[in-house]
């Protein structure tokens, strides 16, 4: 490595400058990371904290926003209940509403319908679980629009008066909207356009005549691997594992492709860039390499000493720009969807540094076509 650092250290400059646009991309990339992770947790939070194995929605649904366009019956959710490998099946009610605070606030909530009791209930970190049927669980993120415990939600058009009686353990939202669990009667009340003024109570869950949910929410038994696409046909379903149901939430699959596809070009700006800058840069000292050719240097050698340039600039520089990328990022407000996570930004910085290698490996390898005759003047 002895040219390598020579050549950093006198031509400070040129490295800098370039280091300074690798440090850049390096802050892109972290930057674009956490908003993708935001805009997931964001938007499928709610479904990934379910213990579910998949979801069974109503055949023939369209896969984009399914869980608001599904409506599985009784029949359907029974059958389930007797699919070898299952070993729970409970329905799930799915819709999105809009209500008021005592205070006169406006929130957006997507209401999880589901068994009180069941495997679906969710983790509290403060108040109670589901049992009276005007409580709701809310995600912990809703605290920041002013609801408490105690808080009463009254739903439009309805007026139907829901009381937050917990907050969930952690962020849960879906289709960018805080969830708040209810039990699946009381879903079904609202689905059915029964709901009356007021706190619902157990005889008005009790004499509406309304079997339907969104899907059911499967959980395989341990070490089960139930044929899910094969027990559709029976049931009149089409399954989807908790993982693709992703994209049946809003929006969700318009937004993860067009970040990914912003994050591919990053990465390939950041080849392009790096091996554009080590193509020059050979370019340039194409004699002295030639020299050292001539002296015995063999192509392997300057190759790795080229490389080992590139590392150390790719690594210094992506390192300063990552730091200096995760300090912007814990500046951004709570408003905007943003998480720092540690394994994305470790991808992410790893895709860079191999990209970045292999674009400068592909400028070096010019190298190896030196011909030491150059360096003692036989081609001119």
């Amino acid at each position: 490595m002895f040219l390598a650092l020579r050549e950093l250290r006198f031509a400070r400059g040129r490295f800098t400058l370039m280091g300074a646009v690798i440090a850049l991309i390096a802050v892109l990339v972290v930057l674009l990371s956490g908003l993708s992770s935001g805009l997931v947790n964001d938007g499928v939070s709610g479904l990934k904290a379910m213990p579910a194995t998949a979801f069974a929605f109503d055949k023939g649904t369209i896969t984009d926003n399914a869980f608001s366009r599904s409506l599985v019956d009784a029949k359907q959710l029974d059958a389930w209940k007797k699919a070898p490998g299952v070993a729970d099946a409970e329905p799930m009610g799915v819709s999105i509403v809009n209500g008021t605070t005592g205070s006169g606030k406006q929130v957006d909530l997507t209401l999880f319908g589901i068994e009180p009791a069941g495997f679906l209930a969710p983790a509290v970190s403060s108040g109670s679980g589901l049992n009276a049927p005007d409580g709701i669980v809310v995600s912990e993120t809703a605290k920041s629009a002013g609801v408490e415990l105690g808080t009463k939600v009254t739903l439009d058009r309805v007026g139907t008066e829901l009381t937050v009686v917990g907050f969930t353990d952690g962020q849960a939202t879906f289709g960018h909207v805080d969830v708040a669990y209810l039990p699946i009667g009381t879903w079904r009340l609202l689905a059915s356009n029964t709901g009356k003024p007021g706190a619902p109570t157990q005889a008005q869950l009790d004499a509406a005549d309304y079997a339907y949910s969104s899907v059911v929410a499967l959980r395989a038994a341990d070490g089960a691997y139930p044929d899910f696409a094969g027990y559709d046909a029976t049931a009149g379903t089409m399954t989807m594992t908790k993982a693709k149901a992703f994209n049946a939430s809003p929006g969700y699959e318009a937004e993860t492709m067009t970040l990914s596809m912003i994050q591919a070009f990053l990465y390939a700006i950041c080849a392009l860039v790096v091996g554009a800058f080590f193509t020059v840069w050979t370019i340039q000292r194409t004699h002295e390499l030639a020299v050292l050719r001539a002296m015995g240097a063999s192509a392997r050698y300057l190759l790795r000493d080229g490389l080992a340039q590139a590392a150390i600039l790719l690594v210094g520089f992506t390192a300063l720009g990552v730091a200096v990328g995760v300090g912007f990022g814990a500046m951004i407000p709570d408003a905007v969807p943003f998480a720092l996570e540690a394994a994305p930004i470790a991808l992410a910085t790893a895709l860079t540094l191999v990209l970045g290698l292999i674009g400068a490996g592909v400028a070096i390898l010019r190298i190896a076509r030196i011909d030491p005759i150059n360096a003692l003047g036989g081609a001119r």
